[in-house]
Formats: C-alpha cells, structure tokens, sequence
C-alpha cells in the first residue's frame, strides 16, 4: 500500500536543439565576443543595427564535414599554468589549462607567426614572445598590440579523462581571426567632400583607429589618405625583410578595405588644414570636410647633406620598391650603411650574406649606445664583426662620388674612401608636419604635435598619434615624450577612438566625456607607461620605448640565446627571450642608463587603474 504513494523517481531528460546550418551564422556575433549595438549616422544621432547591416560572422563550426575532433591528451598531462601545442590534423592548436580550465586556440600569433607556446601566460591572457602582442584565452581576442587580428577560439570538452578539442578546418589553417566590424551605410556617392572621419596616414596608428571604429559599431564614412601608392602596409619589415613583396608587406587585402567601407586615398598629400571651416586641403586642390580629424603623419627620414648627396642608389629605405632595389643593387657587390640605429644594423644583417662587403658608418663610439649601452652595444658589434661587417666609427659622410651618375665611393670624414655600388642612410627621422604650421594646430620646437592625456590637440576635434606626436608620460611627472614606436602608434589610435568617437560619448561624474568602452582593457598608452610586470612571469612592461625591453630583444636574442646557435647568426628567430644570459644582458643595458632593469622594475609606490595585463 505504501509503496502505491511512493515518492516516483526523478527522470532526467535532455533535450538538444540543433539549428539549421543557415541559421547557426545570426546566433553568435564572433568567437572573440560581442560587437557594438549601436551605429551612429553623421550627426551623431543614435539608432540600432538591423540584422542585416551587421557583417555575419563565420560560425567556428560551420558543418560536421568541415570540422575535426580529436582526443588531443589526458587531462593530467598539463598542469595549471602550462600550455601546449598539440596536432589536430590539418592543423595544430594552443592547448592552455588555467584554473583548471582547458582552452584551446590558435598555436601562431597572427602578427610575425611566432609560436605561442613560448610566450607568456599570465592572468587569463597569453602573451607573444617576439613582440608582446596579447590574446584573451577565453575568447581568442586581441588585447594588446602590435598586429590586427585575433586567434580562433576552439570548443573543448572533457570525456572519460581525456581532452577533445574541435574545430573547423578552415579556422586550422588561416590561425588568424578578423573580428567582426559594422558595414557603411553612408557611402561616398553624393557627398565625396565631406566625411565624418578623416585619418591623415595609413601607417599603423591609422589603420588600427578605422578598424577600431568599425568593430565599435560605427557606420559612418571613413576616409585614410596616405602620401604612398599602395595600400596600408607593414613599414617596420622593409628593413627586416629587403626582398618582400608588396602581397606579403600588405596590412590588409584591398578587398577588406571595400568590404568595410573603408577608403583610402593614395599618393594624396594633404597642404594644409583649415581648422576653423574643419576642411583638409590636398596638393591637386581638392577640399575635403570632416566632423573629426585624426592626424597620424608620422615621420620623414633625415637625409646626407653632404657633397654628392643626389646620386643615383643612395636610399633611405622607404618604401617596398626601395627596399627591393636594395638587395637587387648590393647582391654581390658593396654596400655601405650610414647609422648603427635599428634600421641600418637590421639592414647590415640582411645583407651580410647577399653582399660583397658591408660597412657600417657611425658618429658614435659604439652602435645602440644611446638605446641600449656601451657594453651590450661593443656585444653586438662584436658579433656584427664575426660576420664581416666592418665598422667606421666617430666619423660621417663628407662626400658621395659617382661614376656616371651612379653611387661609387663613399669617402669619410676621417679621409677614408670606401667602394659603394648602394648606399642605405638610417641617421633618424623628423615628423612629418610640416602642412600643420599655418593651420594654428600647435607644433613643438621640433615640429611634434603635442597632445593632452586624450591624445587631444589645442584644437577641439582634432586628435593626433604615432611618432610625430608628444604625449604626456605618466614615469616622467607627465612630461612630454615622443615614442616612435609601432606598438606605441597601435595603442595610440585606440585610445583617441576611446576620446573622439561619437560612439563613445556619455556623461561621467557630471560632465560630458567620453566613455572607455573598454574600460578594463590596457589598450590606452597609458597601460603601456604606468603598468609593472611580475617578474617571475619573465614579462616585460610594453611602454619602455627604446629604453625597454621591446628595443633590445632586437637584436639580444642573436646573441645572447642560450639555445643551440643556428648556422647562421641571422636565421635566429628575433625576439626570443629566455635564461639568466638575457635577463643579466638586460641589467646591463639598464645600468649603462642609470634607469631600472626594465625587466625587473621597482613596484610602484601607488595603484594604478592602467597596469599592464600581465601585471
């Protein structure tokens, strides 16, 4: 009788819902997470997305038949805190467990390929151990700079103690992810003189801030104009990478550019700025309006003033048919490099094994004195000489002879006469504002655009990044500093789309300002300069500048790695850092300064709501 009234068991029932492939695309905004809701017309009034304005984003599992899944290890084989790349097929994947959590992403940074299992995890994030670069392992995005894409995100799931991981073949392959962005709906037809943002320069700083504001929602007109011909490339590589070919320099496909509704013009050169009318005048005469004006010039290589400087195969290494005719011309035969800085010894390198003979030209004791130090600078030159680059110290270029309009001798200040069929000349750079002297936006002594916190002009509306800028830096009592930094010019942009945009546009604490729409982000440059670095992460603070860490490993790791040498000194993958060799190469290149081991700085005396992410 009482087992009549019995409490019944409990039955479990699992219901799975299954969407129709055609749908699974408008279920998730991307891997990384989600886009802004909100697009703003040209004056400035708010309205939301409709489903079909929003780019659709790939859905990381398109099909069963495109997919693999595969049990990668034993759930015991990885403790917390390590990573791993483990083989799924068409591809290999990050395998990264913290807190007890397994995440599986892309294996390769998407910006130079370094492998990531050599970086950096700390904090939820790992961090690229060439150049710093920053993923969110949760989501695969990009939060730290340099590059422009994030890392696939793949699904995992634990059975019977073992770690599947799934993913898409395609996902595999690309090892890259472009986060989705909002499509223009003011299109240029009908109002080409005017636009809502105009971005004069399409280096780093301005592509990132475009890009930037089409992943933010924005929906507006956007207009790059660029002295180049090509589109927005990787500059920093011409120097790394002589032979390159402009598809393998490019930033970004064209047709990127026309799927975003980002426009850029070329070879267009801007005169002057007519701030109190908001026009950007060009030198062929056309007029064009903006709401807001972002200035990102960046700069113009100094050039010889000596006797003889206009003859033919003397560069300064600027663009990619520069660079190409370089190695064409000192293939070999002799070339001759004048400045020891970072781009004439990263030249000196790449031509070790292509040219006859490299001389190297400098007006100081030692190259990287300034930068890095005596002792680590007679370090590198040592090793520069082991590989037949002869050096020509505390002297210069008094005259460039030519034998029929063409580069034949170089003959020194010292009265020594060298044999040049190429010449490259690295001796710095001045910024490029020279069309802003007229228009009342103020230029320094030295012709920088100075800014306030905001990365704001004395003109309102008008902001400015990258290397022809002086901003306030937050280790220095907030004096104005220039770092001509391509990371820099990346973090940059972002924080003026954080002050400029008027997606951004809130009131706080009672006054109109503009909000942080990644408010815990460390993009703003002030996470690069008042940030500190735990040291038993071996992680560097980004907003050393030249004085850092992001300087030295330049070149430290060719001699200073404590893995077997390669063959050649110049095969060593830069940026690699590792052992007490480096960290002791690092302290000394801080007390040649006088300044902190940038890998071991103090703690600071104060919080700081800017701390860099591995902090």
């Amino acid at each position: 009788m009482g087992g009549c009234f019995s409490k019944p068991k409990p039955v479990e029932l699992k219901i799975e819902v299954v969407l129709p492939e055609k749908d699974r695309g408008k279920e998730e905004l991307s891997a990384g997470g989600k886009g802004s809701p909100r697009a703003y017309q040209g004056n400035g009034t708010a309205r939301h997305f409709h489903a079909e304005e929003r780019l659709p984003a790939p859905h990381p599992y398109p099909g069963a038949q495109d997919c693999l899944e595969a049990a990668v290890c034993h759930i015991k084989d990885l403790e917390n805190g390590q990573m791993r790349e483990v083989e799924l097929g068409w591809g290999k994947v990050l395998l990264v467990k913290d807190n007890g959590e397994f995440h599986a992403l892309g294996h390769k940074c998407p910006h130079y390929g370094a492998p990531l299992v050599k970086g950096v995890l700390s904090r939820g994030r790992v961090r690229c151990p060439w150049h710093g670069a920053c993923f969110n392992i949760s989501t695969g995005d990009l939060e730290d700079f340099p590059g422009l894409d994030s890392l696939h995100k793949f699904q995992v799931k634990i059975e019977k103690e073992k770690v599947y991981v799934r993913a898409s073949k395609q996902a595999l392959q690309l090892q890259r992810r472009t986060k989705v962005m909002a499509t223009c709906i003011s299109p240029s037809a009908g109002h080409s003189s005017s636009t809502n943002v105009l971005i004069v320069g399409a280096g780093a700083a301005g592509l990132v801030c475009a890009e930037t504001l089409r992943q933010e929602g924005f929906s507006d007109r956007i207009v790059l104009c660029t002295l180049d011909r090509h589109l927005p490339y990787d500059r920093p590589k011409l120097s790394k990478s002589l032979d390159a070919q402009l598809e393998q320099l490019a930033l970004r496909p064209k047709e990127f550019f026309r799927a975003q509704g980002i426009e850029v013009l070329t070879e267009a050169q801007v005169v002057t700025v007519d701030v109190r009318n908001k026009k950007a005048v060009f030198k062929d005469g056309f007029k064009l309006e903006y709401s807001k004006l972002l200035l990102a010039p960046g700069s113009s290589p100094k050039t010889l003033s000596c006797k003889g400087k206009d003859v033919e195969n003397v560069f300064t290494i600027r663009t990619p048919e520069d660079a190409n005719r370089v190695v064409r011309l000192a293939r070999g035969r002799n070339a001759v490099v004048v400045g020891a800085g970072f781009l004439g010894m990263e030249v000196a390198a790449y031509l070790t094994e292509k040219a006859h003979s490299v001389s190297v030209v400098e007006l100081e004791e030692t190259p990287f004195r300034r930068f890095l130090g005596e002792r680590v600078g007679r370090a590198l030159m040592k090793m520069f000489e082991s590989n037949r680059v002869k050096f020509y110290m505390q002297t210069e270029v008094s005259e460039l002879r030519a034998q029929e309009g063409k580069l034949k001798e170089v003959v020194l200040k010292s009265s020594k006469v060298l044999r040049a069929d190429v010449c490259v000349v690295g001796i710095g750079a001045v910024p490029a504002t020279g069309f802003l002297r007229q228009s009342g936006i103020g230029l320094d002594s030295r012709g920088f655009i100075p800014v306030n916190k905001m990365m704001q002009t004395n003109v309102p509306g008008v902001f400015a990044a990258g290397d022809a800028v002086t901003f306030p830096l937050a280790w220095r009592n907030n004096r104005k500093v220039n770092i001509p930094h391509w990371q820099m010019a990346h973090a940059q942009e972002t924080h003026v789309l954080q002050n400029s945009s008027p997606t951004c546009a809130v009131t706080q604490g009672g006054r109109e300002g503009f909000s942080r729409t990644r408010a815990s982000s460390p993009l703003s440059p002030l996470g690069h300069l008042t940030g500190s670095v735990n040291p038993a992460a071996s992680c560097r603070p980004l907003g050393c500048g030249r004085l850092g860490l992001e300087t030295w490993a330049q070149w430290g790791p060719a001699v200073l790695s404590e893995e077997q040498p390669s063959p050649s000194p110049w095969a060593v993958p830069v940026h690699t850092w590792s052992g007490p060799l480096s960290r002791r190469y690092s302290q000394l290149a801080a007390s040649e300064r006088g300044r902190p081991d940038p890998l071991h700085p103090p703690p600071f005396s104060r919080p700081s709501r800017y701390l860099s992410i591995c902090a």
